[in-house]
């Protein structure tokens, strides 16, 4: 699609409009879509409707208007930045004589271009059968085609419709299969890393708000991290050693939108479940962007969906990055009210300030859970030893003829695990 001229219009009810997110808001994060898969943006539109029309959405004059526009400029693909029906779609494609994809269609191309992993793929590829057959619709003549029956009697024959149903059921049947083994694979991952019982911490937050940049700058990788929306989709874990020596898990996950589509938040259910699992989530935000608090409601009317009303009722930790770009009246505004709340950090992931400060609250976060104990540890004890120190926080330590009593901080698993080993 690189290079091909779009149209992208912007239909908004009027008794819709909200105080967070203004219409203008909403275009110029629908132009970065469709910037995304490299469509080159020649026209825009802005629509208010007092309802939406049936047969195409928007209403007859301004698709006449429209389909003028697209014939003069040459125009190749309309984005239409909501969820049409597979009836206006068509009915617009047949007007406009031209290419015609909504919001869905337009995230799940800039998935299908991003996925890096077999996992990623897959679930694309899930999405995007799911998504493809809510559009096999009987408007489509070419569709009505029947085939001939087997056999000596014929009879009516299965219609192309039905035949290309049944096609992308059978599909989706094999990839969800396939997909289960990667959930089982990830269960068992996730199984293995709690038997050496590091925290996990999962970085979540609205696309381009720069979660794969401080993923990079906390853990040293090199996570494909760019300005663009939806950089990330295949999630990545790294070790994190914090300030206090006690190591970490620390997990990217991939970015969400407003009205992110209801296929991909199914599909990339296994994916999302590192959130699910984690000991501590950060809510990474964009400090520059003029929506946060919109994009904010969005992450967790998501996070809500998955199963963590509770956490975010609660209050999430939250972490605004990007202040390198804030002007200096905005920065010491928004550094005042983090130092008003416990669970607010400000970092920019680019020049590195706040880093260190995010690390220490991961340390004061996480040691609350942590419970206080003595341990005696007799001499030949060696690997037990060992484990103490790999696992706990030892603060103080006494040789003496029984053996090594240590006082240590343990995680209330590893308080468990000794109980009935007589350390105490």
């Amino acid at each position: 699609m690189s290079g091909t001229k779009a149209f992208v219009l912007l239909p908004v009810l009027k008794n819709k409009i909200s105080a967070l997110r203004t219409p203008a808001d909403r275009m110029e994060e629908a132009v970065r879509l469709a910037v995304s898969i490299g469509l080159e943006t020649v026209r825009t539109r802005l629509v208010f409707l007092k309802e939406i029309k049936p047969q195409t959405y928007v209403g007859g004059g301004v698709v006449q208007e429209m389909r003028e526009q697209i014939q003069n400029e040459g125009i190749e693909v309309l984005v239409a930045d909501c969820a049409l029906s597979p009836l206006q779609q068509r009915n617009l494609e047949k007007a406009l004589k031209c290419k015609v994809i909504d919001r869905t269609a337009l995230i799940l191309e800039i998935f299908g271009q991003r996925a890096r992993t077999k996992e990623g793929a897959l679930q694309v590829e899930v999405a995007h059968l799911t998504y493809q057959r809510s559009r096999l619709v009987r408007s489509w003549t070419h569709l009505e085609r029947q085939r001939g029956g087997a056999g000596f009697l014929g009879g009516p024959g299965e219609k192309q419709i039905e035949m290309d149903r049944r096609l992308i059921d059978e599909k989706l049947v094999r990839l969800k299969k396939e997909l289960e083994n990667v959930k089982k694979t990830r269960s068992l991952q996730r199984v293995k890393r709690q038997k050496v019982p590091f925290p996990v911490v999962a970085l979540v937050g609205y696309t381009n708000a720069g979660k794969s940049t401080l993923f990079n700058a906390l853990t040293h990788a090199s996570v494909y991290a760019k300005d663009q929306l939806f950089a990330t989709l295949d999630p990545t874990i790294r070790q994190v050693e914090l300030p206090s020596g006690q190591k970490i898990l620390l997990s990217d996950t991939v970015g969400f939108i407003s009205e992110l589509p209801t296929e991909l938040v199914a599909a990339f259910r296994a994916t999302l479940e590192e959130v699910l699992q984690a000991d501590v989530i950060l809510h990474v935000r964009d400090a520059s962007s003029s929506q946060r608090e919109a994009q904010k409601k969005d992450v967790e009317e998501v996070l809500k969906g998955l199963g963590l009303k509770e956490e975010v009722e609660a209050g999430l930790n939250e972490v605004y990055n990007k202040i390198d770009l804030l002007d200096e009246l905005e920065r010491k505004t928004l550094t005042g009210h983090a130092l008003r709340k416990e669970k607010v950090i400000c970092v920019s992931a680019v020049t590195g300030e706040g880093l260190k400060g995010l690390l220490d609250f991961l340390d004061k976060t996480l040691a609350v859970s942590w419970i206080d104990a003595e341990v005696l540890v007799k001499p030949e004890e060696g690997k037990e030893l060992a484990w103490m120190y790999e696992h706990g926080r030892v603060q103080e330590r006494l040789d003496t003829e029984e053996g090594i009593c240590l006082k240590v901080k343990l995680r209330p698993e590893d308080v468990k695990k000794l109980e009935g080993k007589k350390y105490f």
